[in-house]
């Protein structure tokens, strides 16, 4: 049966003092609510998953390899492709919605050690 479920009514992951998800995955996809602190840093990374980042309040700061940056601010979204290695800086509280196709095995897993060090970046 098909139902709707509020993000209050998942479970939500303490990754760090700064940093909180929730998520949910179907066959193909993950969809995540992810609840970053000002200063909150997500280490470089990369995945075999295309991203959507929409930021619901606040800001991200994202460094890509190639010396780009951007920063998405509310309202905003970004797409990250696959296999694109990037870090995040939180410059204010944030609310990040996030999407990954295919889904992210290694989240579902638990192996997602470089979140669960997301700390502030000195």
């Amino acid at each position: 049966m098909l139902t709707a479920t509020p993000w209050e009514k998942l479970q939500c992951d303490k990754l760090s003092d700064v940093i909180t998800r929730q998520m949910v995955s179907g066959a193909d996809g993950t969809l995540a609510r992810v609840l970053l602190a000002r200063g909150a840093f997500v280490p470089r990374h990369s995945h075999r998953s295309e991203q959507f980042t929409f930021i619901v309040s606040g800001a991200l700061k994202f460094k890509f390899d190639d010396g780009h940056e951007t920063t998405v601010r509310a309202g905003e979204i970004l797409l990250i492709p696959a296999h694109v290695p990037h870090e995040a800086t939180a410059l204010e509280d944030t609310v990040d919605i996030d999407f990954f196709s295919p889904r992210r095995e290694e989240w579902i897993r638990g192996d997602d050690a470089y979140l669960r060090q997301g700390a502030t970046k000195s």
